[in-house]
């Protein structure tokens, strides 16, 4: 990329080494000592800055750019060091009372109800001591619990602990992603181990903004929506998506729309051309004072509807986005340019560079960009004539420049393509303009309930359609092609390449081609290369999840069994935790076994597993308690699962094992239990709840 080009775009030189400093901060962050030493260096470049700068050189330019580039560098790390540490503290090993305050309304689980709340102190026996940290508490499920609100002061007891990963292989990595949420700590608060305080009067602007979004959806309520066309549109209004159900989700998400159910760029967008156009009039009338007035009434709506919305992070960058834009064009600037779009993206970060890691903000931004760079090219590739056929093929180079810039996070992410992302755009996109202009029309008749009543109806036939269409395109043939493994080098290189075609298209030179080519090439070698690597081996796999006891037999050629431990294993859970080491190593859906099984290679019989000469034991229950033997059975691995409350030298005289395997149900003072008969008889063991998944290849 030319020197040239990026002294257009100022804030790109900018963004760049912040981003860089940030990632490379989320990886010393927890280290005191580097901290220390990027402040140092922080306060140097800052030094250096100035002086190049006021030095006024020409021949010193390229120094001061080093300076600020480095001074950015440095400003990414320190930043996000800051505020990861904000999510870091050393809680006590053992139960102990908190006050803390609820953040949320309680959510509803399938066994407890989840609780953000905001630690404010903790109580000894001599102290008081401050905390000041978020969490998220676990409360049992109570009648009680449903009447708590958000603002509401509770004083609980509990064992709190920094959220840790279960190690297994390929796990999403949660403790990272709450800590990225500001989240220090996790615990399980039982059913009288907590107590409302007097009630406190919490007042902020996200409480008001919570009930006034409250009193939007029971007007939906109450004009009559429901099912489906609530959740929708309850989504695409005030981006409330607790009401939409899982087939809708899928749908969606499969026929390629689920964009339009999380409020973002569109939804504001949408908004902004709608309010840009009604408060045209006063740029006629007031001259460039009727433009300021205009542009600060265009500001005060968007912020407005953010407002209206819950403040959530997606909605702020969106209309962050748009009053720079609105502000842009106050000063004759060019309305939206990557300058802008780097200006807004470094702003944003530099208030809270934890915002780089979030699905949301990557997306967002990477399918603006993705439209002002390659919209263009697009669209000049096919000469159009008429001005229906340019509108629909302009939307469609809208679609495809998106979708271009955004499918490799998408696929990444979430492990699918959707094949029907232009025919459901091209109707997805028109339709939920309608809806959503008629639903600002809608709230705007509220003093006149009749004609609110009818432009309701009219809102819910159009929503009917639209979810109509898209169960329709769901349903075709190749709809979606999901799980898709990409690995982060394959990610980062599909950029770089997208970069090179469009070097390549600006200069137009051969050699550039067969650079973009060359570079293709080895981006599928690598695939290629990483694919074989991974895959499947025969091996067995035990894995650390919680009510799940299970052992995992695969074959050569992705076959495989898994034998549960007893009928009510969390099998959800178990799949939800593993889903992308099974696509990782390519593997095909596994059988399921619970009973007795025998086929070629594996067997089962009384929980006795035998897979190509390596036998294992599965002790989910106390039936080999007082049990004997003459000559006890050889086994490789005795697993141990939360069902047998017996010790282990009753075992010993029915198995001969060469490593026992703990399971990660066990309670800790259980498992301490084991461990310690274990090494006391001289047995290997693994305690899977530290080890995490192991795998033993056969």
């Amino acid at each position: 990329m030319d020197n040239y080009y990026l002294h257009q775009y100022p804030y790109i030189r900018l963004i760049i080494p912040w981003i860089t400093g940030v990632f490379c901060g989320d990886m010393f962050f927890d280290n005191t000592s580097v901290l220390s030493g990027s402040i140092l260096l922080f306060c140097f470049f800052v030094g250096l800055s100035f002086t190049f700068y006021f030095l006024r050189r020409h021949s010193l330019r390229w120094c001061f750019g080093i300076s600020v580039s480095a001074l950015c560098f440095m400003g990414g790390w320190i930043g996000i060091t800051g505020q990861l540490q904000q999510s870091v503290y050393d809680f006590k090993d053992q139960e102990t009372v908190y006050r803390v305050r609820l953040t949320d309304a309680p959510e509803l689980k399938e066994r407890s109800y989840l609780c953000r709340v905001f630690l404010e102190e903790y109580h000894d026996s001599a102290n008081i001591c401050p905390v000041e940290r978020k969490a998220i508490l676990y409360l049992e499920q109570d009648s009680s619990v449903v009447r708590l609100q958000d603002g509401d002061e509770l004083l609980v007891s509990s064992q709190i602990s920094p959220p840790v990963n279960g190690k297994n292989f390929g796990e999403f990595d949660y403790s990272r992603y709450l800590m990225y949420k500001g989240i220090a700590g996790t615990g399980y608060v039982a059913s009288g181990k907590w107590t409302k305080l007097s009630s406190v009067s919490v007042s902020s602007l996200r409480l008001m903004a919570n009930s006034y979004r409250e009193k939007l959806l029971a007007l939906y309520r109450k004009l009559g929506f429901e099912g489906d066309e609530l959740a929708v549109l309850s989504a695409l209004t005030v981006g409330d998506k607790t009401e939409l159900s899982e087939s809708i989700r899928e749908s969606y998400s499969v026929s390629g729309a689920s964009h339009v159910l999380a409020l973002s760029g569109l939804h504001i967008g949408l908004l902004y051309v709608l309010f840009s156009y009604i408060l045209k009039l006063l740029d006629v009338k007031g001259g460039n004072a009727g433009k300021y007035l205009r542009t600060l009434l265009l500001l005060l709506l968007l912020w407005s509807f953010a407002f209206f919305t819950g403040l959530s992070p997606s909605v702020i960058r969106s209309a962050s986005m748009f009053s720079a834009l609105a502000v842009a064009e106050v000063f004759s600037r060019k309305a939206i340019s990557l300058n802008t779009l780097a200006a807004v993206a470094w702003f944003m970060l530099l208030c809270k560079p934890v915002w780089l890691f979030d699905v949301g903000f990557q997306l967002s931004f990477l399918a603006v960009a993705s439209i002002l760079l390659i919209q263009k090219p697009i669209y000049q590739l096919l000469p159009v004539k008429g001005w229906l056929g340019k509108y629909i093929w302009r939307l469609m180079a809208v679609s495809i420049a998106a979708q271009l810039g955004t499918a490799p996070l998408v696929m990444f992410y979430f492990s699918r393509f959707s094949t029907h992302f232009l025919l459901t755009n091209l109707v997805v996109i028109p339709l939920v303009t309608i809806i959503l202009y008629m639903a600002v029309l809608m709230l705007c008749l509220t003093p006149f309930f009749w004609l609110q009543s009818v432009m309701a109806e009219g809102c819910r036939l159009l929503l009917k359609a639209l979810n109509t269409f898209v169960h329709w395109v769901e349903q075709l043939p190749f709809s979606s092609i999901d799980n898709i493994w990409l690995y982060q080098w394959e990610v980062a290189g599909f950029y770089i390449f997208l970069l090179l075609v469009l070097y390549y298209m600006m200069k137009r030179r051969l050699r550039y081609l067969w650079v973009c080519l060359s570079f293709l090439l080895m981006l599928g070698v690598g695939h290629s290369i990483m694919n074989w690597a991974n895959h499947p081996q025969r091996s067995l796999v035990f894995y650390n999840v919680r009510g799940c006891p299970v052992v995992h037999c695969i074959e050569n050629d992705g076959h495989s069994w898994l034998s549960y431990g007893d009928q009510q294993s969390d099998k959800r859970r178990l799949k939800r935790v593993v889903a992308n080491y099974w696509k990782q190593i390519q593997l095909l859906p596994p059988v399921e076994v619970k009973t007795d099984f025998q086929s070629a290679g594996f067997s089962r019989h009384r929980q006795i597993l035998s897979y190509h000469g390596c036998r294992v034991g599965m002790i989910t229950d106390n039936r080999w308690q007082n049990k004997f033997a003459v000559s006890p059975l050889s086994i490789h691995y005795l697993y141990l699962c939360k069902g047998y409350e017996g010790h282990m030298k009753e075992l010993t005289r029915i198995f001969s094992p060469s490593c026992i395997v703990l399971d990660a149900s066990f309670s800790e003072s259980r498992k301490r239990l084991l461990e310690k008969e274990c090494r006391q008889l001289g047995f290997r063991f693994i305690s899977l709840s530290e080890e995490g998944s192991i795998r033993f290849l056969l």
